[in-house]
């Protein structure tokens, strides 16, 4: 089937395209771009005047709980949420029940994305075995079986060694480290942010330094291996005064945050919301600005959801008891316009941050437009406004601080290989 999107506003940062263009796609991939463009019989139109046409949007960090936890999410549901979010690909974190550390767990992942799944589904394998720890997981099986990266998010690798020899050997075979950065002793008992809004709810809290000292060990390690290295979900200004200061002498870091991190505060746990609990947690408003500013200025590469689907007997407890985590995918986009709207990006920045980079980072031939490649593009309507209403959500769990909440911008289309499988 041959698709002509026409008249769109074509942000493309790969190619350095920045104008109103048509492209033409064919059996699922880009064959022309340009001005004007006509169509061969038996083609679908799509009229992208006044929308923003740009690669595909890739979410690094999901979860989407399969196999095992399926009562929470599963491929199925995850990518229509994925879909509707306009995300043409993700790649999932491997806690899952058993844990993605072995080809047979990423191959059962892989062939059911395929029969299952809206998007491009990218498996991210364990670090360690049972993402305990205490020994590699065979992340050479896991490169061949289809993982992109290797991370045992959710639980920091604690041994120092254990993760210099994991950067090492990911380094040799040309796979992507991603770390959860985390002192697990400077946690303790916390559930949210130390500071004054924990003390006033007689919560424990979590120092800044938790984050800040893993992070800078990550970055130390990667120094010392030569070895690249990716920190997932930084919330922290000290983190990001540390990644931009190692980026500045050269280090191979990367680093992404999430929309929650650049727009709510500390002050969303107010009332014991335990939609607002999360890891790491919610930070102060100067954090917040931080992180901003990184985006900014470029140290920050990329934004990733941190999607984490819960079952509402998991959410509606006390908050000491809750899980960490919300679901994102289908309110990341407006979110991260917003940073458009306030000056602090501008639209093509932000396309690299939601596609590009993340692209580039996991090792994946995915966004560009360019001529060739595989046509994944996502169409937002930067215009649109909708309210976030839990029982719309595509996601299976509703856990989300932004319910009630009106946003402004949406993905229109969502075209997955030359097919468009989300429309609004």
């Amino acid at each position: 089937m041959n698709l002509l999107i026409k008249g769109g506003h074509v942000i493309d940062p790969s190619q350095g395209i920045d104008e109103v263009m048509d492209i033409l796609i064919a059996d699922g991939v880009i064959l022309e771009l340009g001005q004007g463009l006509t169509a061969p019989e038996e083609t679908e139109s799509v009229d992208a005047t006044g929308l923003i046409v740009t690669p595909g949007l890739i979410d690094m960090h999901v979860h989407l709980r399969d196999p095992g936890l399926e009562y929470k999410e599963d491929i199925a549901t995850g990518s229509r949420s994925a879909a509707a979010g306009g995300f043409t690909s993700v790649a999932c974190m491997p806690n899952t029940s058993p844990v993605n550390d072995n080809k047979a767990v990423t191959s059962y992942i892989v062939n059911k994305a395929r029969k299952e799944a809206m998007v491009n589904v990218f498996p991210v394998g364990a670090i360690t075995k049972g993402s305990k720890g205490e020994s590699l997981a065979e992340m050479g099986d896991l490169k061949e079986a289809g993982c992109v990266a290797v991370s045992d998010d959710g639980k920091p690798v604690c041994s120092s060694e254990l993760m210099r020899r994991a950067l090492e050997y990911a380094k040799g075979i040309g796979i992507t480290v991603i770390t959860h950065s985390e002192d697990l002793s400077l946690v303790g008992e916390g559930v949210m942010n130390e500071g004054p809004v924990a003390t006033e709810l007689g919560l424990k809290g979590i120092p800044w330094v938790a984050e800040d000292a893993a992070v800078a060990r990550e970055v130390y390690l990667a120094e010392f291996c030569g070895a690249p290295v990716h920190i997932a979900h930084i919330s922290t200004a000290g983190s990001c005064r540390i990644i931009r200061n190692a980026k500045a002498r050269g280090v191979k870091v990367t680093c992404e945050t999430a929309p929650h991190y650049f727009t709510l505060t500390d002050e969303a746990v107010l009332g014991y919301d335990t939609n607002a609990k999360m890891n790491p947690p919610l930070r102060s408003a100067a954090d917040r600005d931080a992180i901003k500013a990184a985006l900014a200025d470029g140290t920050i590469d990329a934004i990733a959801t941190d999607h984490a689907p819960h079952h509402p007997d998991e959410k509606d407890v006390e908050f000491n008891l809750a899980y960490n985590g919300i679901v994102g995918l289908e309110t990341s986009l407006p979110l991260s316009l917003k940073l458009v709207e306030e000056g602090l990006v501008d639209m093509k920045k932000l396309v690299s941050l939601m596609s590009c980079n993340p692209a580039k980072i996991l090792g994946v031939e995915r966004g560009t437009l360019k001529c060739g490649a595989v046509a994944d593009v996502t169409i937002i309507d930067p215009n649109r406004k909708w309210e976030v209403v839990a029982e719309k959500l595509e996601s299976k769990s509703k856990n989300s601080p932004f319910i009630g909440w009106e946003m402004k911008g949406a993905a229109a289309y969502t075209v997955v290989k030359g097919q468009v499988v989300n429309k609004k």
